[in-house]
């Protein structure tokens, strides 16, 4: 889940999860097709998943598409904000209640499962770079940990470019689409000077070994644009 200048000490401004959904479209480019191309590549796959576990679920956007998509997944949704688990359980009301459960709050390295809890897939959209290393390769082995054999893990992080020019760069890139967007000029600098203080976005190539060093033996790319990449993992 994509935090954003409004949040404070960790919690969101009051009312904040209501309009989270259009902030973070604003904010993000792609956003909507992040979901899209996550449902597509689980799709490709050839098979239904039983079980899908979505950590830093946000409002439950994801999981309100896929519920559609795949009518035997039974889906569990996990988020370190109460208040956002709150709008995803609206979002979701209207779905069957043995479709889906949502753990107590807490981050990825704080899920437990039951015994028999062992997903086909596991979404994680940006909610990872808040953490510092110690606390990324600890939330990416619970992934692995918790993760079914043969199953699929998927990944969508803020990125940080190779070299300090690109990073200026991407920067300047993606405050001209936020402003295009709609958003004003403090907030978008606001959010910018977040990079590398209050989230911590590392390379590609960091991530590519930070999954290949929790054990997954197929590890890819599939998505890259603006500052923004996807992954997706094989255990």
């Amino acid at each position: 889940m994509e935090r954003c200048p409004v949040f404070k000490d960790g919690k969101p401004a009051q009312n904040f999860p209501q309009f989270y959904d259009t902030h973070i479209n604003k904010t993000i480019p792609y956003y909507q097709a992040f979901h899209t191309e996550i449902i597509n590549l689980v799709k490709a796959m050839g098979h239904e998943p039983a079980l899908w576990l979505d950590t830093g679920c946000g409002t439950g956007t994801l999981v309100g598409k896929a519920i559609n998509e795949f009518h035997k997944t039974g889906f569990i949704l996990a988020d370190p904000s109460a208040e956002m688990m709150d709008v995803a359980k609206n979002k979701l009301a209207g779905q069957p209640a043995d479709r889906y459960k949502f753990l107590a709050r807490g981050t990825t390295q704080d899920i437990v499962l039951a015994a028999d809890e062992h997903p086909d897939v596991i979404t994680a959209v940006l909610c990872h770079h808040y953490l510092q290393e110690e606390g990324r390769i600890l939330a990416t082995n619970r992934c692995f940990e918790l993760l079914k054999k043969g199953g699929l893990y998927i990944t969508f992080e803020n990125v940080r470019p190779f070299t300090s020019f690109g990073t200026e760069l991407g920067k300047a890139n993606w405050k001209n689409y936020q402003l295009t967007a709609g958003k004003q000029l403090n907030e978008v600098e606001e959010h910018i000077k977040r990079f590398g203080t209050e989230y911590f976005p590392i390379t590609v190539e960091d991530h590519l070994l930070l999954l290949r060093g929790c054990g997954f033996p197929v590890v890819e790319l599939f998505w890259y644009s603006y500052m923004q990449a996807g992954f997706y993992c094989i255990k």
